[in-house]
């Protein structure tokens, strides 16, 4: 069976051929991930796919399970992420997690409302957890509301009052405060809902191909 390999790089993948495309019945053999400080994503048999040029790649695994947990996050942050996806599907947002910002940083959850706000929620899922975080006011430059998100045994008044803030219980959340708007420059906004689209395809895409069915199975 021939084979191409490719490696993720620090969020980039790296074609280490020239080759443009490969046919169609060449099937996915399978991904798999190492998480190490240079994440490698391996991939056998990229089916239809022009390798020539790179894309950002944020699913970290397809192994058994959620393919966005790549062992940063703690059980209680997984059960807080679920309740406040629920909140804002409820609300009619589009919701990402994990998506990469343009600064280095990656936002816990971003979300795009129907009239186009983008909103990030910011996940502690204990006292330590915010206190060791000093970079999160640089969110504020990506998004047009920024929030906090929690469970409730975080005492809340350790988040700053200029914060939105949910409070979840891993099935549903609840807004205890609206976050004050900051609106994004056109630009910025261009480039997130940009990036936010393309992201959203490119994991629905590599959702498909990793079921290793085609159409008609």
């Amino acid at each position: 069976m021939f084979s191409r390999k490719m490696t993720l790089v620090m969020g980039k993948v790296e074609p280490p051929l020239s080759a443009a495309y490969f046919p169609l019945d060449w099937a996915l053999q399978g991904i798999a991930l190492q998480h190490h400080a240079m994440q490698r994503l391996i991939v056998t048999g990229w089916p239809f796919c022009n390798i020539s040029q790179g894309f950002d790649m944020t699913i970290v695994s397809f192994g058994a399970g959620n393919p966005l947990v790549d062992g940063r996050q703690s059980e209680k942050a997984m059960l807080v992420r679920r309740g406040v996806q629920r909140l804002l599907h409820e609300m009619r947002h589009a919701v990402l997690p994990e998506l990469p910002l343009a600064n280095g940083r990656r936002a816990d959850l971003i979300s795009l409302s129907m009239k186009g706000e983008i909103w990030i929620i910011e996940i502690k899922s204990s006292i330590e957890d915010f206190r060791v975080d000093r970079k999160w006011p640089e969110y504020r430059l990506f998004c047009d509301r920024l929030f906090f998100a929690t469970h409730n045994e975080v005492p809340l008044d350790i988040f700053p009052p200029d914060c939105g803030l949910i409070v979840s219980d891993g099935y549903s959340a609840h807004m205890l405060r609206e976050a004050p708007e900051h609106k994004l420059v056109p630009a910025r906004r261009k480039a997130i809902t940009l990036d936010f689209s393309r992201t959203a395809a490119r994991r629905l895409m590599l959702a498909e191909w990793q079921t290793g069915q085609t159409f008609g199975e």
